[in-house]
């Protein structure tokens, strides 16, 4: 954008000139297009300087790199480095190793990054690389839903390296675990609280039961009957 000439930066003697709303106008004399630039209240902007004649376009310079700034800011914003994690094995590594290496590819693999799994040659091993080859072969296999063979195994030295990609980019890795994440905020709340029942309405004199009444004393000196 800094490239740009806009207004009286323009030296040539006719443009091609696009409207603000993108409509062709034509070729015009250079004075005519920064006439109705100023008319419109906008900028004459070059924006194919390579062309003959160079085509130029009716707009509001400050809003235009506004907008480009920000679009530029948030693509940065947006855009995540892909990691490389490393596993690291043996040729002789036991069941219950194995699917802990398993379970730490995927969930490198579910985050988005990439993994090196290498398997690490002993003595007389390193003539056996087909050994090797099986058992990345199989670790392949078994996080095939979450990432594929990026680098075919292959040997260097005493070290057979191989290289898994994730299937999922890591920004939609991130933008579901946020997701998974507000999911289970929500499952966890607690529920609001039962609303208080309302206070019975006082009974009506039709139907509250009439009270016993007492009888009245008797005056003193009174035979009792």
């Amino acid at each position: 954008m800094s490239e740009q000439r806009i207004n009286g930066q323009i030296r040539v003697p006719f443009v091609l000139l696009v409207g603000p709303n993108g409509e062709q106008v034509g070729t015009v004399k250079v004075e005519d297009a920064l006439r109705l630039a100023a008319e419109a209240d906008l900028d004459l902007v070059e924006v194919a300087p390579g062309a003959n004649p160079p085509v130029c376009r009716l707009m509001d310079y400050g809003k235009f790199k506004y907008e480009a700034n920000m679009k530029a800011r948030e693509s940065r914003k947006n855009q995540v480095n892909t990691v490389q994690k490393e596993i690291r094995m043996g040729l002789k590594i036991d069941t219950h190793d194995f699917e802990t290496k398993r379970r730490n590819v995927v969930k490198f693999l579910q985050g988005g990054d990439k993994v090196k799994v290498m398997v690490r040659f002993r003595g007389r091993e390193q003539s056996r690389p087909e050994l090797g080859t099986r058992l990345l072969g199989r670790m392949a296999e078994e996080v095939a839903e979450f990432g594929f063979v990026e680098s075919y195994p292959r040997q260097d030295g005493r070290t057979m390296v191989m290289v898994l990609g994730p299937t999922k980019k890591k920004t939609q890795a991130r933008a579901e675990a946020r997701q998974r994440k507000t999911d289970e905020q929500k499952a966890d709340k607690p529920q609001g609280a039962a609303a208080p029942e309302a206070p019975a309405a006082p009974a009506s004199p039709e139907t509250a039961p009439a009270a016993a009444a007492d009888p009245a004393p008797a005056p003193e000196g009174a035979e009792q009957s």
